[in-house]
């Protein structure tokens, strides 16, 4: 396990053990519910090769490519590539807001956190987990691979980023639908703070292109229940932005609105048997992600509620 313990807590990890992340789909390279160990033995059957990521083993370096081409290439085997999860993790400006709630992290922290404790949960049953953070642009992107020191290198790789630029979120998803080619699990990590139409359309365009969609919405309790009493001048994170306001008129009519805007990106994941999960920092992140394992173990529905 990498050393170390800001996103990935050994308590948190410690609760983690036994948990699985299984498809339920029947997809390209695995199976509805199930996966094979990866193995690396006399029985694998070669698929495919891909770029080297750091961490990668080199033992599965094709030596004959990087002779041919100077570039460093692995190969995949079919055991290898039974259930490939790739962990989208929004880094944009407005997840860097950091209420009172859990531990003091920002949202991007417990975006961050939830990342690395489900790839832990990947790696501990085999099978690979990769990592894009993004804004208005893919920030990082590490192939999904498994093993120790891939964990390690995508923990370092959440640990390094800081959220910066605004989302756009309309251009974002196609383009991270069409950059993901082979049909896998992705698990959208993110506050969803972008017009509501856009989000929809990114949504079904994930699921069109026939990946297995998990959304994690990550919103502050601040955002989910606008606590706030006084007066407040509210700035925007993402827009220049002010307002001076009395939160208790607006408190109800918010309220509205965040629930109206949750109902929408859980109707188009529900269309489509994607998995809409809302959180608040508020929440402990190994009772969100436990609970929702053990959930998604007996899937019958696809919600689960804050």
């Amino acid at each position: 396990m990498p050393g170390s313990k800001k996103y990935l807590d050994p308590e948190i990890v410690a609760r983690l053990r036994g948990l699985e992340l299984r498809s339920r789909g029947i997809m390209a390279g695995f199976i509805s519910g199930m996966h094979r160990s990866a193995y690396h033995g006399f029985s694998v059957e070669f698929a495919e090769h891909r770029q080297y990521a750091p961490g990668d083993d080199i033992r599965y370096v094709d030596w004959r490519i990087f002779g041919r081409q100077d570039r460093l290439h692995v190969k995949q085997y079919e055991e290898e590539t039974n259930l490939r999860c790739h962990l989208l993790v929004d880094a944009s400006r407005s997840m860097a807001y950091a209420g009172p709630a859990w531990r003091g992290w920002s949202k991007y922290d417990y975006a961050a956190g939830l990342a690395a404790s489900l790839a832990y949960v990947l790696v501990s049953q085999q099978d690979a987990a990769g990592l894009i953070t993004f804004d208005t642009a893919v920030r990082h992107k590490l192939p999904a691979a498994s093993g120790k020191a891939h964990l390690a290198n995508l923990v370092k790789i959440l640990e390094q980023t800081q959220p910066a630029a605004k989302t756009d979120v309309k251009i974002l998803f196609h383009r991270l639908a069409e950059e993901l080619r082979k049909r896998s699990m992705v698990v959208l990590i993110s506050d969803l703070l972008a017009p509501t139409d856009d989000v929809v359309s990114g949504i079904e365009h994930m699921c069109y292109a026939g990946h297995e969609l998990i959304v994690m919405h990550v919103l502050d309790d601040d955002e989910w229940n606008f606590p706030f009493v006084d007066n407040l001048l509210f700035e925007g994170l993402e827009e220049d932005a002010r307002l001076l306001a009395d939160p208790q008129s607006l408190r109800a009519s918010y309220r509205q609105a965040v629930q109206r805007f949750a109902a929408r990106a859980r109707a188009a994941c529900l269309r489509h048997r994607a998995d809409y999960v809302p959180v608040s920092t508020r929440e402990p992140l190994d009772a969100v992600l436990c609970g929702y394992l053990a959930q998604r173990g007996g899937w019958h529905g696809g919600t689960r509620r804050s």
